[in-house]
C-alpha cells in the first residue's frame, strides 16, 4: 500500500485516495492522511464477544459485507489491490473469509463499472474447489493483472486462464524507501520465526505435527549459532502467535545453555515494517520464514536464508540470486541449514553487492509498471477517486 500510495502522492496529485482494509482506520489517518473503511462489518465487535452471539454476528456479518463493499467500491473510478497472494491459497484459509471479499471486490467493480486492478499480486494452483472458483472469478473480473513472479503467470496460465496481456513485475515491497545500507555486525544474525502449521488446507490433519517439528529445529538451529559465538534477535511477524513461537525458542535455549548472558538471545516485538526495517538494520545475516520478513531483509541487502512455506519463497530467494539459501520450513534440515548459513558467511560481501544491483532494478520496474497501471485506470490527467 505505502508503494502504491507513494507514487500516485507524487506522479498524480489529481487523485483522491482512500482505504478499505482490516487495519485500524485511526492508525491509517494518523500514518497516512487516509480515511479507512472496515474491511468487515464484525471488526466493530471483535475481542468483545464470544461464544454464539459472535459466531451469529459473525455470519450476519457475511451477507451485511457483500453490500457494504459492493456499495463502497461503486464510489470509486478504480480500485487498486496491491500484492500479497490475492490468487494463491498457501497457508490455512477458509474461502468465506478473504477469498469471498476479494471475490465481492472484483465482481462489483465488474457489475458497476469500477476498474479493479491486481497489482504484482501472488498466484498458485489451488486444490480445493470453492476457494479455487471464488478466486478463478476474481481474476476474471478484474480490469488488470499483474503478478509478483513468473511462476504465479505461470500458475494463472495453467489454471485456464488467457495470460497474454499479463505481466509480471516485482513484489512491490521493493518501491517501498529503506534507510542507506548498513552492513551490520556479521556475529548479530536474526531469526524470524512463524507460527507455522503447514502450507495450506491439505496440511491440516498434520498441523500439530508440523508445528512442534519447526520449533524444535528452529530451536536447535538456534542453539548452534549461540554455541559458535553468534548473538541472536527472533523476531515473529503479523501474529501475536509469532511472538509466542519467539518467546518459547528464547527460554528453551536459555534452559539448555543457563550460563549463556542473557544479551545474547532475546525475542523482539515489531508492530510494522517501519519497525522491522528498524530491527534489521544492525543485523548481519537473516534466516526467516514469513515472506515479508525474507522481502525486508532482502530490501535491506542482508544476506538471507529462507524457511518458506510455498513456491513462491525460492522464486524470490532465485530472484535475488540467492537460489541456493532456500529450504521448505515444512521439512528443512538443520544440518544443511548450518552448511548454507557458513556459505553466506564466506560469501557476505559479494551476496551484498548483488541484492543492491538487484534491489535498483526491481525499483525501475516497479515504476515503469505504475506508468501503464495510471494510464490504464485514470487515463489523462483529472479529478479521479481511488
Amino acid at each position: 500500500m505505502e508503494t502504491v500510495l507513494a507514487y500516485f502522492r507524487d506522479a498524480r496529485p489529481d487523485v483522491v485516495i482512500d482505504v478499505m482494509g482490516g487495519g485500524a482506520s485511526g492508525r491509517m489517518r494518523a500514518e497516512y492522511g487516509l480515511d479507512c473503511t472496515p474491511l468487515y462489518w464484525y471488526q466493530r465487535y471483535d475481542q468483545r464477544m464470544s461464544g454464539v452471539p459472535a459466531v451469529f454476528l459473525k455470519a450476519l456479518g457475511k451477507g451485511i459485507d457483500v453490500f457494504r463493499t459492493a456499495s463502497w467500491v461503486r464510489r470509486h473510478d478504480a480500485v487498486i489491490v496491491p500484492g500479497a497472494g490475492a490468487l494463491e491459497s498457501t497457508l490455512p484459509t477458509r474461502p468465506w473469509g478473504f477469498p469471498l471479499t476479494l471475490f465481492v471486490v472484483c465482481a462489483s467493480g465488474r457489475l458497476t463499472g469500477t476498474k479493479v486492478a491486481l497489482v504484482s499480486v501472488g498466484a498458485e494452483i489451488i486444490n480445493k474447489r470453492f476457494t479455487r472458483w471464488l478466486s478463478d472469478a476474481t481474476a476474471r473480473a478484474a480490469a488488470y493483472r499483474s503478478y509478483r513472479d513468473a511462476n504465479s503467470l505461470e500458475a494463472m496460465r495453467k489454471r485456464g486462464f488467457d495470460t497474454s496481456g499479463d505481466r509480471v513485475y516485482p513484489d512491490l515491497v521493493f518501491g517501498v524507501p529503506t534507510p542507506p545500507y548498513e552492513p551490520g555486525d556479521p556475529l548479530l544474525v536474526g531469526v524470524g520465526v512463524m507460527a507455522y502449521y503447514g502450507g495450506n488446507e491439505d496440511d491440516r490433519s498434520r498441523a500439530d505435527e508440523i508445528h512442534a517439528a519447526y520449533v524444535d529445529k528452529v530451536t536447535r538451529f538456534t542453539r548452534w549459532l549461540v554455541d559458535s559465538g553468534h548473538k541472536v534477535r527472533l523476531f515473529g511477524g503479523d501474529s501475536k502467535f509469532d511472538w509466542e513461537v519467539a518467546d518459547r525458542i528464547v527460554a528453551d535455549v536459555r534452559a539448555a545453555r543457563p550460563d549463556l548472558d542473557s544479551s545474547w538471545i532475546s525475542a523482539e516485538r515489531v508492530g510494522s515494517y517501519a519497525e522491522l526495517i528498524k530491527l534489521l538494520s544492525p543485523l548481519g545475516i537473516i534466516v526467516a520464514t514469513r515472506y515479508h520478513n525474507v522481502m525486508c531483509a532482502l530490501k535491506l541487502c542482508k544476506p538471507t536464508l529462507s524457511l518458506g512455506y510455498s513456491r513462491k519463497f525460492a522464486t524470490l530467494m532465485a530472484d535475488m540470486g540467492l537460489g541456493d539459501f532456500n529450504q521448505p520450513a515444512g521439512s528443512f534440515d538443520v544440518d544443511r541449514l548450518v552448511s548454507q548459513f557458513q556459505e553466506v558467511e564466506k560469501r557476505h560481501a559479494d551476496l551484498q553487492r548483488q541484492m543492491e544491483d538487484r534491489n535498483a532494478a526491481n525499483k525501475l520496474a516497479l515504476y515503469e509498471q505504475f506508468e501503464v497501471l495510471s494510464e490504464t485506470l485514470l487515463g489523462g490527467r483529472g479529478d479521479h477517486a481511488m
